[in-house]
Parts: structure tokens; C-alpha cells; sequence
């Protein structure tokens, strides 16, 4: 599995919510539903100045879909995230509920 790059990860997080990112750590996450893996794999923590959101911090991850494309995710620290934990919970939600 080929693994992006903070930079990429960074131009993701820019795209998506606008600001300036910097790369702060890497965390490995391990997301378990009902006894199986449902996520396994290292979440990129960014600290956000000037986003429109107002948020100050990033977490953002991507994924192979095969055929050599990526999904990217790129979900703000705000409201009920709080770790990179919490955002890759909330982002295997709103994938269950858009039916992918």
C-alpha cells in the first residue's frame, strides 16, 4: 500500500478548508466495530491559521481506491472531534450514510 505524503495531506486539508496548514504528528489509528477493523491505519495532524471555518486544527488521512486513485479526507477539529480518532469515526458515518 503506498502511503502519501504530509504534503500532499497538507494541499488536501488547504483545498478543502482553506487556511494555512502545518504539519504538527502522525498518529496511528485502529478503529474497531463490533470485533472488526473497520479503519487501520495514520491520521496526520495539522495545526490551521486563517481558515474561514475558524478551526485551528486538521486531521487528514487517504485511502487507495485502486486503479492507482486516493480518497483524501480532510476533517476539522470543531465540535464533537477532538482527536484523530474522532475524525475518523465521524468520517466512516458520513461515508455508511452516503451509501459508500
Amino acid at each position: 500500500m503506498h502511503e502519501v505524503s504530509p504534503s500532499e495531506l497538507k494541499k488536501a486539508v488547504e483545498s478543502q478548508h482553506g487556511g494555512t496548514a502545518t504539519f504538527v504528528q502522525a498518529v496511528p489509528v485502529h478503529e474497531v466495530h463490533e470485533g472488526e477493523t473497520v479503519w487501520d491505519g495514520v491520521v496526520h495532524v495539522f495545526d490551521l491559521k486563517d481558515a474561514p471555518s475558524g478551526a485551528m486544527r486538521a486531521y487528514a488521512w487517504s485511502y487507495e481506491l485502486g486503479d492507482w486513485r486516493r480518497r483524501f479526507f480532510a476533517v476539522l477539529h470543531t465540535g464533537p472531534i477532538a482527536s484523530p480518532r474522532d475524525a475518523v469515526k465521524a468520517a466512516i458515518v458520513a461515508e455508511a450514510r452516503a451509501g459508500r
